[in-house]
């Protein structure tokens, strides 16, 4: 039972969709995670972008924007969000004054710290049930 779709077979779908529906499940169980420690699933991704950008213990607005693939305006009002719940700050940069550092704040630091516990639980629990579809093209 082949249905083309530019070479696609219907095992193809269904992988496809398998994948798509095990990545909905996590997100909304992250989702519900940070609304039960009262935050919103995009303030938890700030804070988990922030903590886990490569290299240093800080971000750049503009380096936020893009792991969230969000616009600039919005990650500043994000910030703005965040710094109001003390959980992060902004820092002008000392080697660009021009540059500002989003860091965490000790508050943040405890709040990601239980929220990533929750979310490698739940991946383990996903172990095997999670994969990426084998598709040629």
């Amino acid at each position: 039972m082949k249905n083309n779709a530019r070479g696609l077979t219907k095992t193809d779908f269904e992988q496809l969709s398998e994948f798509r529906y095990q990545m909905r499940r996590f997100e909304r169980f992250s989702e519900q995670a940070a609304q039960g420690e009262g935050i919103t699933p995009l303030q938890y991704l700030l804070l988990l972008h922030v903590k886990g950008y490569p290299g240093r213990t800080w971000a750049t607005i503009g380096e936020i924007a893009e792991r969230l693939q969000a616009q600039h305006h919005g990650v500043v009002a994000l910030v703005s969000r965040c710094e109001a719940l003390d959980l992060v700050e902004r820092r002008v940069s000392e080697r660009d004054r021009r540059q500002v550092e989003v860091h965490l704040l000790d508050g943040g630091e405890k709040l990601l710290a239980r929220l990533a516990e929750l979310h490698r639980a739940e991946l383990q629990s996903l172990d095997g049930t999670f994969t990426i579809p084998q598709i040629d093209l």
